[in-house]
């Protein structure tokens, strides 16, 4: 936890208390100064939650830049293979039916006509 963590949890908690005693008392100002320094603890605490995630990341980076770069190339690789056996069966299946593919290709034609233009009544 470091210290933005900690003053911005502070602030929030303050804020509830403040907001808290402003409802019980019947002060406006007491309220909007509670919900005004719960948003900015909360805002305060946020950011050091995320500098401590950066952080992190950047002590684990090297590890973390050779396994993504193993696990990318694998799931490129694999999705080069379904594009290419994708694309031959639609190519066989093309040669088979022309009709077929002929008919699918205008209806999304129509339909993408229709999207971008809308019903007209």
């Amino acid at each position: 936890m470091n210290k933005d963590e900690f003053q911005g949890g502070a602030r929030y908690v303050g804020g509830k208390v403040e907001k808290g005693v402003g409802d019980v008392v019947g002060s406006r100002d007491w309220q909007v100064d509670g919900v005004v320094d719960q948003v900015a603890g909360g805002a305060q605490n946020l950011y050091g939650r995320a500098k401590s995630a950066v952080g992190d990341i950047v002590d684990g980076a090297p590890e973390l830049a050779d396994k993504l770069s193993h696990d990318a190339r694998d799931v490129a690789d694999r999705a080069a293979d379904v594009a290419r056996r994708g694309a031959q069966t639609a190519q066989d299946s093309a040669k088979d039916a022309p009709l077929l593919w002929a008919l699918g290709a205008a209806a999304v034609g129509y339909g993408l006509a229709w999207l971008v233009h809308g019903s007209r009544d």
